[in-house]
């Protein structure tokens, strides 16, 4: 139990006891830490008992903090300021949880619990390579699904595949017209880059074929619908939902081309996936449930023959759900894989890491499935992000303005192998050792930087901001940790040791303040794994860990460890530093982040 859900239920315990009459829930007690101000470790807010207890804040104050003083075995001392009871807790309390955490490597994590979670992350489109928008998607999924499962849940990390569609049909057209036969093996291209270069043909042949039609006489709408190459889109798409057998095969040829390229992308992201599923399996199954409610009455078609459904009851519009000539639009798919997902894995919860721009189409993939009366819909969950820019402003893959996940990669393992070569930092590493550690710095930056802003709010990516040794960055936190590294080297002691090492330790050392400080921030780190979990908040791991390296630093430029007052000081400060740098490392392998033990 973190100290924080002690407190709360040594107060649960006093408050029942001096006011026998009254019943307080404990939700309603509130502890935080005291501010940095005042005196004391951990506060608990009076406010929410003044109506029930029917007493001044100070008095109830004064009752609560002299019982939990005087009767339990936590407190030394407390302090009452305009509300809040601020709590002093025993430094033999500090020592303890030391001792009994320095060596374990779990620390933070919750036990196992009966619920089961889908994170649905990535869900590329196979007409073009991963690009830096799908970055924060993939960073964010993948770090909420380790973070819940470091929670306690069962996650199962799924990957939804848009491998069809008219999307892809556009690329296939235009390489169809324009490729002459080329493949990645021929030209040296990545498949993935390969596809997506015939995406951005197609777009470049419809604009002058639009543009040719209106200077012919057409207008804009009629000539969008009328130029060729997306008629021809069209026809290919009808003949790919018919099964014809030459679109088929030329589909699965350009998809397995893509599949390549994003299976080596992936891989030097450090991504993974349990589930894969394909939109070419579920758009089937959706237009079975889009029939069922048709029978059902809750769905209605038009006179062209399209399906809709009508949500203005919910203060909503009609959604269409199928075209006229049968065809699926994407809500159809939805349909098919949230009913595929749950009736596979029985899921408690959905979670659908989506840009904000989709906000409200899983707005209506869950009415629609409650509409239904379909048992997912209760667990559909969509983790809703801001969109990412670079400094140069927005990318659109139909333009070729976007920059590719793979080049991005690449250009922060060059910003960090630049920035570690400038600073002379390079000697006593082997070539083998300089590659992985730029990969390790130029990664966990690029990771960082997106993960740091909380999921909702839209963010610019600065490439040379992102990797600043001193800023609010992953390098300043792999840094403090290769220190601390470096400080274990020199003192001979293992980066993570066994309960031996400080068997002889004498409990009685006083602690100073940026020693109770460092202990009680690592005390903390349990709750704020909790949060991020209940959140949905890798931003929370990314702060918390930001400021523990900085009091890091900060106590380390103030007290020696090799130099220390005593044996027993210094027995003390190797064990923080090493819960220090556990910590750190729990928490940034959560988020796909590396620290090295060199730098």
């Amino acid at each position: 139990m973190t100290l924080t859900a002690q407190i709360r239920h040594a107060a649960h315990n006093a408050l029942a006891h001096l006011y026998p009459d009254v019943t307080i829930d404990i939700a309603t007690i509130l502890v935080n830490e005291t501010k940095p101000e005042f005196t004391g470790d951990y506060t608990v807010v009076i406010f929410p008992f003044l109506k029930l207890l029917k007493q001044k804040p100070d008095v109830i104050g004064k009752q609560l903090g002299d019982y939990l003083v005087g009767k339990t075995d936590l407190f030394t001392g407390y302090e009452i300021v305009s509300g809040f009871l601020n709590l002093t807790v025993k430094e033999s309390y500090w020592v303890s949880f030391l001792l009994n955490h320095y060596t374990d490597t779990h620390y933070g994590e919750r036990a196992k619990v009966d619920r089961r979670v889908m994170i649905e992350y990535s869900s590329p489109n196979t007409n073009k390579p991963l690009h830096f928008g799908h970055l924060r998607n993939n960073f964010l999924g993948a770090a909420t699904a380790e973070i819940l499962k470091a929670a306690g849940n069962e996650v199962i990390k799924a990957n939804l595949i848009n491998d069809r569609g008219i999307h892809i049909c556009k690329s296939m057209i235009a390489w169809m017209r324009y490729a002459n036969g080329a493949t990645p093996e021929q030209t040296g291209i990545k498949g993935d880059h390969l596809v997506g270069d015939y995406y951005v043909k197609f777009n470049d042949v419809y604009k002058e074929e639009v543009k040719k039609l209106v200077a012919a006489g057409a207008d804009e709408k009629t000539a969008e619908k009328e130029a060729p190459i997306m008629k021809d889109a069209q026809e290919l798409l009808r003949k790919w939902e018919a099964g014809d057998t030459e679109v088929r095969r030329l589909w699965q040829q350009m998809n397995g081309w893509v599949y390549a390229g994003f299976d080596v992308t992936y891989k030097k992201l450090g991504i993974s996936f349990d589930k894969q599923y394909y939109e070419s399996d579920t758009y089937l199954l959706g237009k079975q449930i889009v029939e069922a409610g048709l029978n059902k009455g809750v769905l209605y078609k038009k006179e062209d023959g399209s399906v809709w459904v009508d949500l203005r009851d919910e203060g909503l519009d009609e959604k269409l759900l199928l075209r006229g000539d049968g065809t699926s639009v994407y809500m159809t798919q939805d349909l098919g894989t949230a009913k595929l997902k749950y009736d596979e894995y029985k899921l408690d919860q959905s979670v659908y890491v989506i840009a904000d721009e989709q906000n409200y189409h899983m707005q209506v993939l869950q009415l629609i499935m409650k509409k239904l009366g379909e048992p997912c819909a209760a667990g559909i969950y969509h983790l809703s992000y801001g969109m990412v820019e670079l400094p140069t402003g927005r990318m659109k893959s139909r333009e070729g303005t976007v920059v590719d996940a793979d080049d991005m990669a690449a250009e922060m393992i060059k910003l960090a192998q630049e920035q570690t070569e400038s600073s002379g930092k390079t000697e006593g590493f082997t070539q083998e050792e300089l590659t992985k550690l730029y990969e390790m710095i130029g990664l966990g930056a690029l990771k960082f930087y997106l993960l740091r802003v909380e999921p909702r709010k839209k963010m610019i990516f600065d490439p040379k901001e992102s990797i600043d040794l001193h800023g609010y960055t992953a390098t300043f936190i792999q840094y403090a940790h290769a220190r601390i590294c470096s400080i274990l080297r020199k003192e001979d002691v293992p980066v993570t040791p066994d309960a031996s090492l400080f068997a002889s330790f004498k409990q009685s050392t006083e602690l100073l303040p940026l020693e109770r400080s460092i202990i009680l921030a690592l005390e903390q780190y349990p709750t704020i794994l909790a949060d991020a979990a209940d959140e949905l908040n890798p931003s929370a791991l990314c702060n918390y860990s930001f400021q523990l390296a900085q009091l890091f630093n900060t106590f380390y430029d103030a007290h020696s460890i090799s130099k220390a007052e005593s044996e027993e000081k210094k027995s003390l400060r190797l064990m923080t530093i090493i819960l220090t740098a556990s910590v750190l490392r729990h928490a940034m392998k959560l988020m796909g982040i590396s620290l090295p033990e060199k730098m």
